[in-house]
């Protein structure tokens, strides 16, 4: 018996102890319940060698088209109330003598042609007198306004000197979250300057910044003075013209706003070839369906968008739309809410007719209305 367990019981123990090995690693297998911490690890991926160290040619690329303008206005300042007496109106009449001051703000533009036309924002341009844009070259020159657009809060320059630089349009249409965006303009007039980031959000809109409002959102800091410079994409293709940034403090917080340049180029196209922006228009006031008014209207899943008022002899008022009435469709496009529907519309061309599908007293109808000419903002 001593002989048996000598040949035999070493390789017993061995593999007895092999076993409460495996079950104390693989309790699964025998059906006992794990204790251990059981993770989810995801292979091992490859790392793109594709994103570069630098971006000296995206910037080398975009930066000669970027200029800095210098406006400046003359302003008349507050007569104090000394000049308010009467004895002095009777020694001076109506020749009060007049204080004046000059004002001047810095911002920043993008050359778009050779020809000298270059985007930048309204709200740097309103009210100039002189408008002074400087390139990285050195070269300085007067430029003229073409035409302005405060509903999207763009402005059209013109300069006239030879060998301008341009820059290369990019596809603001395909951009994605994530994308490395770089933000080229003049911050507090300390001169050229170029921040990177990436694209946080895109169509970014009921900010209250704008009538038309469908920004690119960018961490990439935007400071005063860079108002109307470029944003780029990694190549140094034109996305957006930079236009506002959220901050409590004044400063960059890495929250910007672009305007994309598919919305810019429509502006400019429509400026320099007819003087002013065309948009097509319905005449009518709308308001979003709360959960509580679709239920009421049976429209649980069905987007629409309620009718709160109507212009008189507008396009709308002339279809037949009238208050109350739900719009589903515009143009077999489905209705999402007012903002978006309004910027639909205005793409259109006046005189273009389109459908309306709405929802009257509980029943569908199908009118016709044909796009009128939007009245331009005071």
């Amino acid at each position: 018996m001593l002989r048996v367990f000598k040949s035999y019981g070493w390789p017993l123990v061995v593999g007895l102890l092999l076993a409460l090995l495996l079950i104390e690693r693989f309790p699964h297998w025998v059906g006992l319940p794990s204790t251990g911490l059981n993770l989810l690890q995801a292979p091992a991926y490859l790392r793109s060698s594709s994103g570069p160290a630098s971006y000296a040619n995206a910037v080398n690329r975009a930066s000669p088209a970027v200029a800095n303008l210098y406006t400046a206005k003359v302003v008349s300042k507050a007569l104090p109330p000394l000049y308010s007496d009467p004895a002095l109106r009777r020694f001076f009449g109506d020749n009060l003598p007049q204080q004046k001051r000059m004002e001047s703000s810095l911002g920043s533009a993008v050359l778009m042609s050779k020809e000298g036309y270059l985007l930048t924002n309204n709200h740097v341009t309103a009210g100039a007198d002189q408008i002074i844009v400087a390139l990285k070259d050195g070269r300085e020159t007067l430029a003229r306004v073409i035409g302005s657009d405060p509903e999207t809060d763009l402005a059209v320059l013109k300069i006239d000197l030879p060998d301008l630089p341009a820059i290369t349009l990019g596809r603001s249409d395909s951009i994605r979250i994530g994308d490395v965006v770089l933000a080229i303009g003049n911050p507090f007039g300390v001169g050229q300057t170029v921040t990177m980031g990436i694209i946080s959000a895109t169509g970014r809109n009921q900010l209250g910044l704008n009538t038309y409002e469908d920004f690119i959102q960018t961490d990439a800091a935007i400071n005063p003075g860079n108002s109307g410079g470029a944003l780029v994409d990694a190549q140094g293709d034109l996305l957006g013209i930079n236009t506002a940034i959220f901050s409590r403090s004044g400063g960059s917080q890495g929250i910007g706003f672009a305007i994309p340049i598919t919305l810019a180029m429509d502006v400019m196209r429509s400026i320099v070839e007819r003087g002013q922006v065309v948009r097509g228009w319905l005449g009518l006031e709308v308001q979003a369906l709360t959960p509580e008014l679709a239920e009421s209207f049976g429209l649980l899943e069905s987007p629409g968008i309620l009718v709160a008022g109507v212009y008189r002899d507008g396009p709308a008022a002339k279809a037949g739309l009238q208050p109350g009435d739900v719009i589903l469709k515009i143009a077999d496009e489905n209705a999402q809410d007012g903002r978006t529907s309004m910027n639909q519309v205005a793409r259109m061309q006046p005189g273009e007719e389109i459908k309306l599908d709405i929802l009257r007293n509980g029943q569908p109808r199908t009118l016709t209305a044909r796009i009128g000419v939007r009245p331009q903002a005071d």
